[in-house]
């Protein structure tokens, strides 16, 4: 199978544990700090390499050290970054200083993804693999956007998103042009409950497969993944797992169930294989943590 990951694609600082903040110029002693590269494009990509997908990455990075880094740890996986184009803007980052409990607030710098040229996107390749999948569409200019999904569906090519920013009924709005094209919408509980102010998280996905995506897969943390359509609901439940860092969980859920998909399987079990490759990435540090394959997950 092959796949390419479009849009998002931050380099994180990661240190663990800090459950507060030094008060002036304080300091406190941490057990680990270290940096991985995530973004629902970019720390997708990684995992989708992992399960032994050929992957291909979309997006923009800055003429600075940190795109440089983050261009280097891709190919290390395995990732193609041909199609990486560097902007006069910093490269996008994270500084995410992790708690005991494996929550991650953050402080982010949205950089070069806000700058990615779209009227030049490689449309040889994105008609010419399995499926594409988009990080982040809300930054990608959706009006303008959707023709190109609309091109890209035109050949048979599916399509997926995940979102970056929290859910809310403007940001609904903003990325609605792109929902018509999507065969999975890949979101958190609180970003569907957000865009439609629904309670039940059913009742909310199903919402927005009333604006035209065939599949909401929305992750719930410990709750596990909802897989809604239009007919039916199913329910995969989380591993039970200790918990290091929550970072990339869900770009991690994304990558296990394309992969899983990408292999024929249903939904439902395609949600599964989502859940226990998540499960994996939080019990270390990263969006990129834990060493596994496609057959020791699927096994």
């Amino acid at each position: 199978m092959r796949i390419a990951t479009f849009g998002a694609h931050v380099l994180d600082v990661l240190a663990q544990p800090v459950d507060e903040i030094p008060a002036g110029q304080g300091a406190a002693l941490v057990q680990n700090i270290r940096m991985s590269v995530a973004g629902p494009a970019g720390g997708t990509a990684i995992t989708l390499a992992k399960l032994g997908v050929e992957v291909y990455t979309v997006g923009a990075v800055g003429a600075d050290d940190p795109g440089d880094l983050m261009t280097t740890v891709l190919n290390r996986h395995g990732v193609n970054t041909d199609h990486l184009v560097t902007v006069d803007q910093p490269t996008s980052m994270s500084m995410l200083p992790i708690r005991s409990n494996g929550d991650r607030p953050a402080l982010h710098l949205p950089g070069a993804n806000l700058a990615y040229p779209l009227a030049d996107a490689p449309l040889e390749l994105l008609t010419g693999v399995d499926h594409v999948h988009i990080g982040a569409p809300e930054l990608l200019n959706p009006p303008e956007l959707a023709a190109l999904l609309g091109d890209i569906r035109a050949v048979g090519i599916t399509l997926s998103a995940d979102i970056l920013a929290d859910g809310d009924p403007g940001l609904l709005a903003w990325i609605e042009p792109v929902l018509p094209h999507l065969d999975y919408l890949l979101p958190n509980d609180d970003q569907v409950r957000g865009f439609t102010g629904e309670s039940d998280l059913v009742t909310a996905s199903r919402h927005l497969i009333d604006r035209g995506v065939t599949c909401v897969a929305a992750t719930a943390g410990a709750d596990g993944a909802y897989v809604v359509t239009a007919d039916d609901v199913e329910h995969a439940p989380a591993h039970e797992v200790t918990v290091v860092d929550t970072s990339g969980c869900g770009d991690s859920f994304s990558a296990g169930f394309l992969a899983a998909r990408g292999h024929d399987l249903g939904l439902l079990d395609a949600a599964r294989i989502g859940c226990a490759v998540a499960g994996i990435v939080a019990t270390g540090l990263g969006s990129d943590h834990g060493d596994f394959t496609w057959s020791s997950i699927a096994d």
